[in-house]
């Protein structure tokens, strides 16, 4: 690449923080300063290493498992949700417990517990293995079946093929969740759709600008964990809609120079679990070799803003007022 050529970087908007994220990592920082450390935390936060990292440091402890917490501890649900049995778990555990899960993964929640109800099968498309799955799936074990994919399709038995309903994971591709659930409307023509979509706002948000700029990309830069499921949608969407090359970093160092061969434009977007502080060090990066023209491409703006975790706004509201809280 010549030293004169154009070099520039389509700078993804919006990218990073989704209200459900902000919200659960500043449940835990909350915590954190209302009672102390440790905080214990129920898997991780949200699934990005730069978090994690950050907030052991100030005394979170992340535990597999509920039973890894000690009688009488503060124990932190993850953004992705918990099954019903965990909650039992902490109770019988003697220990308190502030529930930081994504509104927007408590309403599929709902979903499936309402039409388990009625007694309908639930087909819920999603990852196997992924902790916002295994926690729906726990609303209702007997009714619900996996479906990772359209592969899964031909494999699935309802008991009544008039009473079927699909839900998804937030986190998917939108393009994947729609593919799956066309596989299983051809397999059941009565098939019943959720009263909303089940992606999330933001997952969608940030596959539609990278959809929108992937094309004029040589190299797109996706700042994420690999065990974030919308981040790796993220690189998937970016080589779907055209970009020569997408790869997943969690950190600046890890961008590799190679990559830059040949290159005129860096796309660069981050997953809806990522700080921004994350994605100034990648332009930092990008800039000391000659990435210095940023251009943000904006698809939509997003205010949406959740409360904290009903146990946090009482306790905040009890501090507030004078009056002792409640241990």
């Amino acid at each position: 690449m010549s030293a004169t050529a154009s070099r520039r970087v389509l700078l993804a908007a919006p990218r990073g923080y989704c209200a459900g994220v902000d919200r659960a990592v500043i449940a835990v920082e909350k915590a954190l300063e209302q009672y102390g450390a440790p905080i214990y935390v129920r898997n991780e936060i949200v699934h990005n290493k730069y978090v994690v990292q950050t907030l052991e440091k100030k005394g979170v402890i992340f535990v597999s498992a509920t039973e890894e917490v000690p009688e009488g501890n503060i124990v932190v649900f993850s953004a992705h949700g918990v099954a019903p049995s965990v909650h039992d778990e902490a109770k019988a555990g003697k220990l308190a417990t502030i529930d930081a899960t994504c509104p927007l993964v408590t309403k599929v929640h709902k979903e499936a517990l309402r039409y388990a109800e009625e007694d309908y099968d639930i087909l819920l498309i999603g990852h196997e293995g992924h902790e916002e799955v295994i926690g729906t799936m726990g609303e209702a074990p007997e009714r619900t079946h996996l479906v990772d994919g359209p592969k899964d399709v031909e494999q699935v038995r309802v008991r009544d093929e008039s009473k079927v309903v699909w839900l998804s994971q937030t986190t998917l591709s939108v393009d994947e969740a729609m593919a799956t659930v066309g596989a299983l409307k051809t397999r059941f023509p009565l098939l019943t759709s959720p009263p909303s979509d089940d992606i999330c706002y933001a997952t969608q948000n940030r596959q539609v600008v990278i959809k929108q700029i992937a094309a004029e990309c040589d190299l797109v830069i996706v700042v994420g964990s690999r065990n974030s499921s919308n981040s790796v949608r993220l690189v998937e969407v970016s080589l779907e809609a055209g970009a020569r090359a997408a790869y997943l970093v969690d950190f600046a160092d890890e961008i590799d120079e190679a990559w830059l061969e040949g290159v005129g434009t860096v796309g660069l977007t981050s997953g809806a679990s990522v700080p921004e502080i994350l994605v100034e060090e990648v332009l930092a990066w990008l800039a000391e070799r000659g990435f210095g023209d940023v251009e943000t491409v904006r698809t939509t703006e997003e205010h949406l803003q959740f409360s904290l975790p009903k146990e946090l706004r009482r306790d905040l509201r009890a501090e507030a007022a004078g009056r002792p809280i409640d241990g």
